[in-house]
């Protein structure tokens, strides 16, 4: 049961006299305790929604189209509490922020409803085999999993949880039931590469058709890693290595079932200066939030437009910059030069932001701070507009990771900010000041 704290205004849960503070116990029968158990049961044309107001028990019948909204509000998205993470992953993001941050910053979720709302990835050992029998009747897919590798022995020492490894079996139920899943490994130098790295991609590939794709991505570190296990960064030959290794196994997929399947990210190739593969090489890029296919992409949609464009599109005089953390500088600077050999009334400042703030090997845009762009950028030429990527921000769009607003950063450095999504469309238009 869960507590109604609103009631849209016109909607059908108001015209039924459905009030706030009033406690939804079930629809058709069926207990709601979370967000799927609500969209899930609510999919019906005709609902019975079983209510209590002040202790009293009502009930009110509801027609409708089928998955249509009624205009009930929840206190929290998932109508309630996260699910924590119960790992100890030794190269867990989290663990490596540094002190004084906001407490959100430090909170580990491990949720499968959020792996079917927002695309997070999961472990699978919050997950019990009714938490299971629940995805596959709900039919919930995809299942995005953090797996790391498929060597139970290995998985329990990489993510410390005794039940790590036996709950690798879920992966099989799922498959066999037709739940599409999605996997991503996050490589450690010298613990699940090489040999241990062939072993998982050979068994997630047994997966398949239900296995839709794998990433490949390396752990993450930062500065703050003191009392914790102890990993090294990929040199620029190892990462070329990983490249060769998962683009050999993806070229054998594409043999044996026609698509690639395994992908190493955009990170290997930019630290071991291998050029990044053709716009088709990335399939249908699902896995774009693991850093997959996402410069490739970007350059696609950038050029795609800019040969759209014709003269009078490129009439424009004006002055910006952009800044950008160091794994996209080298693409953005040539997009950027690109588009000035077009406009020689455009003048546009690249500006690659080095992540003190984090420090160790992070160079990812969407980790830059404001306090690392306030500090590098004062005093340098801005010109009219600051383009950041919107992923700088939390979801809210109103902070930066370390606190500061982008108000705060506009007015430091003196320039309007403009912000657009990892688009290169968006990006192009932006620089024109057609957006």
């Amino acid at each position: 049961m869960v507590e109604i704290v609103g009631v849209d205004s016109n909607s059908r849960a108001e015209k039924h006299g459905i009030l706030p503070g009033d406690v939804l116990l079930s629809v058709n029968g069926h207990e709601i305790c979370d967000v799927l158990d609500y969209r899930f049961y609510l999919a019906e044309r005709e609902v019975i929604l079983s209510l209590r107001r002040r202790g009293e028990p009502f009930s009110v019948l509801i027609r409708k189209k089928e998955y249509d909204d009624i205009g009930l509000e929840f206190a929290t998205p998932l109508m309630d509490k996260k699910h924590t993470c119960e790992n100890k992953c030794i190269f867990c993001f989290i663990d490596q922020n540094p002190p004084g941050m906001r407490s959100s910053i430090y909170f580990k979720d491990d949720d499968s409803r959020l792996s079917f709302l927002h695309g997070n990835y999961i472990t699978l050992t919050n997950l019990k085999p009714s938490d299971i029998q629940r995805i596959i009747n709900m039919h919930i897919s995809p299942v995005n999993v953090s797996v790391h590798t498929t060597n139970p022995e290995l998985r329990v020492k990489m993510m410390k949880n005794r039940h790590s490894g036996e709950v690798l079996a879920y992966l099989r139920t799922l498959a066999d039931a037709g739940i599409k899943l999605r996997a991503q490994i996050v490589l450690c130098r010298g613990i699940n590469d090489g040999e241990e790295l062939m072993r998982t991609m050979r068994d997630l590939s047994e997966y398949y058709p239900q296995m839709d794709s794998v990433a490949v991505v390396p752990a993450g570190l930062t500065a703050y890693r003191e009392k914790l296990y102890p990993l090294e960064p990929f040199t620029p030959a190892e990462c070329a290595e990983v490249i060769r290794q998962v683009t050999d196994f993806g070229n054998g997929c594409i043999e044996k079932f026609g698509e690639r399947i395994f992908y190493a990210s955009d990170e290997f190739y930019v630290k071991s200066g291998t050029p990044l593969p053709d716009f088709e090489f990335w399939g249908d890029f699902s896995q774009l939030e693991n850093g997959v296919g996402m410069l490739s992409s970007f350059e696609h949609e950038f050029m795609s437009v800019l040969s759209m464009l014709d003269g009078e599109d490129f009439n424009v005089r004006r002055e910006v910059s952009v800044a950008t953390g160091e794994a996209a500088y080298g693409l953005i600077s040539e997009l950027c030069g690109i588009l000035s050999e077009r406009c020689s009334e455009l003048k546009i400042h690249v500006y690659a932001v080095k992540n003190n703030f984090f420090g160790g090997e992070v160079t990812v845009t969407g980790l830059l701070t404001g306090r690392d762009i306030s500090e590098q950028l004062r005093g340098k030429e801005l010109g009219e507009e600051l383009l950041l990527s919107r992923n700088v921000l939390r979801s809210e769009g109103d902070l930066f990771l370390c606190g500061m607003t982008p108000e705060e950063l506009s007015e430091t450095l003196g320039v309007p900010l403009v912000f657009n999504e990892n688009d290169g469309a968006e990006f192009l238009m932006r620089l024109l000041g057609k957006e």
